[in-house]
């Protein structure tokens, strides 16, 4: 698992073993794609990875630029697994803020955030019910933490159902990338 672009671009991060699944690499560089054709780039951004795994998706933000990046995993192994990868990136000359958050996404989702995020992305294990998730997003507008214009993408199963996007999240498009379904929406002026 490599950095893609930006100052890291081509440095080798660690990954978890057993304990979380990876984005594979061709939906991470779906999912920057996509995200880039929205913001044209990612400087000076708030970028939210919530389920962060090996943190991955953030560091890969910073790499390309983003401002401030938070990284929320329960997961005491892959904890530390992010901050050796976030050690790795920040050697390469990344400027950008980031910080890991060792709790539960629903725990961090219940406090009221003192920043607002321009993109959200939800990476849960596929097994996590749609419930939980529904929930997950319902937090994000009582927490306050989408800014106007803001994208939220959620990682689900290719076989997964559509999802329920709350009031104020307006679906943009869906993009499957082999086992892997991306689900975007973004924040709407009624949000």
């Amino acid at each position: 698992m490599r950095i893609i672009a930006g100052l890291a671009k081509g440095r080798t991060l660690s990954s978890v073993a057993g304990a979380t699944r990876p984005t594979s690499d061709r939906a991470r560089e779906g999912l920057f794609s996509s995200l880039l054709s929205e913001f044209g780039d990612f400087v000076g951004l708030n970028f939210l990875d919530l389920f962060a795994g090996s943190g991955a998706i953030g560091l890969e933000a910073l790499s390309r630029g983003a401002a401030l990046v938070h990284a929320v995993e329960k997961d005491e192994l892959a904890m530390r697994t992010i901050r050796t990868n976030a050690e790795l990136v920040s050697k390469s000359g990344a400027l950008g803020d980031f910080h890991a958050y060792a709790m539960p996404v629903q725990k961090f989702l219940e406090g009221v955030s003192p920043d607002k995020y321009d993109i959200i992305y939800i990476d849960p294990p596929y097994e996590f019910a749609d419930s939980d998730l529904n929930k997950c997003l319902q937090l994000l507008f009582a927490g306050d933490f989408l800014k106007p214009g803001s994208v939220v993408a959620v990682e689900r199963g290719n076989r997964s159902e559509d999802l329920n996007w709350p009031t104020g999240l307006e679906p943009m498009r869906q993009r499957k990338y082999g086992q892997a379904l991306i689900h975007y929406a973004k924040l709407t002026a009624a949000g």
